[in-house]
Parts: structure tokens; sequence; C-alpha cells
């Protein structure tokens, strides 16, 4: 299992990752809000950015609100992807 670190003490699987997206372009964007909301009141976002907000991560069953920028996050992930080795039959190594 690969992880990609979120910030703070948060780590999630790479392979749960839906979406990275940079907090500044999303925050003014009213279904963002709506999105967020909707998630709140069932208790599926972490904010482990605070005031230090940088990034949304959607994974497969939370939101993130990072501190880490979306471009930092991004490399992390294909950091991550680069290092795994798919050899003739399809498995990783």
């Amino acid at each position: 299992m690969l992880f990609i670190h979120l910030g703070e003490d948060v780590v999630v699987q790479s392979r749960d990752v839906v979406g990275i997206f940079d907090w500044q372009v999303m925050e003014e964007a009213e279904i963002t809000s709506e999105f967020l909301h909707r998630h709140q009141k069932d208790r599926l976002v972490e904010d482990i950015g605070g005031d230090l907000t940088k990034s949304i991560v959607i994974t497969t069953d939370m939101v993130y609100l990072s501190p880490l920028s979306s471009l930092t996050l991004k490399r992390r992930a294909y950091t991550i992807s680069d290092s795994v080795e798919v050899t003739s039959n399809g498995e990783s190594s």
C-alpha cells in the first residue's frame, strides 16, 4: 500500500484519492460551498489546515482541507505512482 501525507498527522492511501484541488481557486465557487456544507453535515470533512488551508483533497470516504499546497500533494502522488514498477504480467512490484 502507498500513502500520501496530507499534513499534520493525516495520511491517506493513494488509491483512495479521487481529486486534489487548489483552495484559492475552489473557495470562490458556489458549488464548492454547497459540496463542503453537505459533507460537513454528514461529518465527512476533516479540516487539518484551519486558517492555513491551501488545498482540498477528496477521497472515496472523506474530504480533507489540507495546509499543504495542491501542487505539493500532486507531486507526492505522482512520485508515489512513479515509484511503483509494473511487471509484464501487470502486477506491481
